[in-house]
């Protein structure tokens, strides 16, 4: 008796894979192309203008030649002193308002995760400044800041300038930065606590662990993945500021709070460098990438 020989099956249905998964991908693009028209014309197409803009001489001047200049911008930003005080008025601003928001934000988590009275109102309040625009809000903290009808002063019985006052113009600000980030940082916070599990504080309060010891134990490191993103974005926010401080102080008094984006700006549109202007804007973008890449690196090889 003769056996028959089995054919192996003809791959028709791989090829009706291929081809559903190549309909599917085009299907992809169709729906994805009205977001992603106005993001390539809006972001990356100003985005690579810019970059090409930052290696020419380019002016705000009637009827002036563009010409390549390569990294001459690059040499004239290196031996700029204005470039170098304003990055440090940024890093002091940057780190000093991150840190803050953080530490104000957590306690204020930790206080709107217990069980209070009213906590709904609470939680609601503590996120008003989130709403507010940053030009409302540099307008309100200017009239708590003037020098003769500011609530500050009033209730501390002083005239002082605080935003013209070359000593006090910095930290003023820092505490109106803090007090508008902090929102966003409370509730990305008081997310992370309430993410932790309960049978964890249970476990440590049966070997007799305090408030510290639970905080310091349990709390820290179940929101370490969380602080880590949270204390990242809230940098990148802080050092690009620029609506904020340009109502407050638009950088004065004499530069004591010029921020490198009120920099650049004032080179571009006051000055008409856009060109330098240009090379600015990619100078602070490799700087914050570079910083925030360092704190990233470190806090993941801590978490390890």
């Amino acid at each position: 008796m003769t056996a028959t020989a089995t054919r192996p099956a003809p791959p028709a249905p791989r090829v009706r894979r291929a081809r559903g998964g190549s309909r599917r991908a085009r299907e992809m693009w169709l729906l994805m192309l009205p977001a992603l028209v106005p993001v390539l014309l809006f972001s990356v197409g100003p985005l690579l203008y810019g970059v090409g803009l930052a290696f020419t001489d380019a002016r705000a001047t009637r009827n002036r030649d563009i010409s390549f200049t390569g990294l001459e911008n690059v040499y004239e930003l290196l031996g700029d002193a204005d470039f170098w005080s304003s990055f440090k008025i940024g890093m002091i601003w940057a780190i000093s308002v991150t840190l803050l928001q953080f530490l104000a934000a957590l306690g204020l988590a930790l206080l709107l995760n217990q069980n209070l009275r009213f906590r709904g109102v609470a939680r609601v309040l503590a996120v008003v400044p989130w709403a507010m625009p940053p030009v409302v809000i540099g307008l309100m903290w200017k009239l708590v800041y003037h020098p003769d009808a500011g609530i500050l002063n009033s209730m501390l019985g002083t005239d002082v300038n605080w935003l013209a006052d070359f000593s006090l113009a910095l930290p003023a600000i820092i505490v109106v930065g803090v007090w508008t980030g902090m929102p966003q940082t409370t509730v990305v916070l008081l997310a992370g606590l309430q993410g932790v599990p309960k049978e964890l504080y249970e476990a440590v309060e049966v070997d007799g662990a305090g408030r510290w010891r639970r905080f310091w134990n349990i709390t820290l490191p179940q929101l370490r993945p969380v602080i880590v993103a949270i204390t990242s974005l809230d940098f990148v926010w802080n050092i690009n500021q620029f609506g904020l401080v340009y109502v407050l102080t638009a950088g004065g008094p004499g530069g004591q709070t010029r921020l490198p984006m009120l920099f650049a700006y004032e080179e571009a549109f006051r000055y008409r460098f856009f060109g330098y202007a240009s090379m600015l804007g990619i100078a602070f973008a490799i700087v914050v990438l570079a910083v925030l890449g360092l704190y990233l690196w470190r806090q993941m090889k801590e978490a390890k």
